[in-house]
């Protein structure tokens, strides 16, 4: 009864259509292209997205209807295989953040070169959202890359007081190491000195 009911949902879900008759390899090859994601880790992030529930995602109908939902993926998933690409998912963009972010705040990165980074990595993302069918409203668009751009800029500011207080802190250590090797060598001046007189 479950399954009647809910075929006219299948049939009016719309995404991945711009990818429908390429083969799974041929998508997996695209996204590794540019990003670290598989086509298995997006497709069913993309669904356990738009089938959320308050109890969380369906993972048993989105497993069950897979192939319905999504033209490169051929077999039905388990629900535990479901769950599974998602936290996979999960994993590999907070990785991907966390990576980004040390960039940021090492200071191997110029500020230009990071706002040149973010703006390449939000071409990535819009482009991988037009061809997976998903529209953004224009003012989310631009709330989420404000937020994103505030962010950055914060982290910058950190990352550059850091560094100058790393680099003082450096300049100081060095000048007492300096002036420790001073006395040292003035200290053994005067042995040799008292010496040669003692002789």
């Amino acid at each position: 009864m479950e399954e009647t009911v809910r075929k006219p949902e299948i049939s009016k879900y719309t995404k991945f259509k711009k990818v429908d008759g390429a083969t799974y390899r041929r998508v997996n090859e695209f996204l590794r292209k540019r990003t670290y994601i598989t086509a298995r880790e997006w497709a069913l992030a993309r669904l356990c997205t738009d089938f959320r529930t308050r109890g969380g995602a369906e993972m048993t109908f989105i497993g069950q209807h897979l192939p319905e939902l999504v033209p490169f993926m051929q077999e039905s998933y388990s629900p535990q295989a479901v769950n599974q690409a998602r936290n996979s998912f999960k994993k590999k963009v907070n990785k991907a953040g966390a990576t980004f972010f040390y960039g940021a705040m090492c200071g191997f990165f110029t500020p230009d070169e990071l706002d040149d980074m973010l703006f390449e990595s939000g071409e990535v993302a819009r482009f991988l959202l037009e061809v997976e069918g998903t529209s953004l409203d224009i003012d989310e668009e631009i709330d989420i890359e404000d937020r994103i751009t505030r962010v950055m800029r914060g982290v910058g500011e950190a990352a550059r007081i850091m560094l100058e207080k790393r680099a003082a802190a450096d300049l100081v250590e060095s000048g007492e190491r300096d002036q420790a090797r001073s006395h040292t060598r003035l200290k053994t001046s005067n042995e040799i000195s008292d010496l040669d007189e003692t002789g």
